[in-house]
């Protein structure tokens, strides 16, 4: 069952306690949890249907990986909303237990087979986030772009999540003892994504103040983060 769902209109919370204890046990134990049908069908369809037509631009995070992104506009604001919605901030923290959160901060991604985009083993741990958010946004399932997890001191994955269910959605802790990677995109589909992380600070209001005093360029990401 699925127990968060954006729509076009509201984020829709089911009364699944069962659901939702299963979820906080996952969590507490492997450090991540999948929202199936995270983003409802007919809103997905809509995504699909403008990030068509959007424009997707190389992006380096050096050391870590290379990728193409969504610049940032209507699209990406309107996703950066709903995210912000405080009942989806305040299941979050039940969820996770890792309380209190402030706002979400993302991107729209894209990892292209055969283009030599790749993500390394990398934390994210910094600017106060608590929780990543990866929502799968691709129009057809696509080989490779698991989601690995190790542990510091550590050289094998602990777990390796696929997230190719159309518009599923997977939270995962941000901490100094985790690291965290994407494999590499194969066959001939590509993999988007809508990923970011929800941060203890600042609150939403407070950001959106931010990014008015610092002017027009101000920006969601600055260059290097993953």
């Amino acid at each position: 069952m699925t127990m968060l769902r954006l729509t076009p209109k509201r984020l829709e919370v089911q009364n699944a306690e069962f659901e939702m204890a299963a979820a906080r046990r996952q969590f507490a134990e492997r450090n991540w949890v999948r929202l199936p049908g995270f983003i409802e069908r007919s809103l997905l369809e809509t995504l699909h249907r403008k990030l068509a037509r959007a424009p997707f631009y190389d992006r380096s995070h050096g050391a870590i990986g290379t990728e193409l992104y969504l610049a940032s506009g209507a699209l990406s604001a309107a996703l950066e909303l709903m995210a912000n919605d405080s009942v989806l901030l305040a299941t979050v923290e039940a969820l996770t237990g890792c309380g209190p959160l402030g706002c979400f901060v993302g991107r729209v991604y894209r990892m292209v087979p055969g283009a030599g985009h790749y993500d390394s083993w990398h934390s994210d741990v910094g600017e106060n986030r608590k929780i990543a958010m990866s929502v799968n946004l691709s129009t057809s399932e696509y080989s490779g772009g698991a989601t690995e997890f190790r542990r510091v001191g550590e050289e094998l994955p602990f777990d390796s999540v696929p997230n190719t269910g159309l518009g599923d959605a997977i939270l995962f802790r941000i901490d100094h003892g985790l690291r965290h990677r994407v494999t590499s995109v194969e066959g001939r589909e590509p993999k988007t994504a809508w990923a970011g992380w929800f941060r203890s600070s600042p609150r939403f209001e407070d950001l959106i103040r931010e990014r008015r005093s610092s002017g027009p360029g101000a920006q969601t990401l600055k260059p290097g983060e993953s």
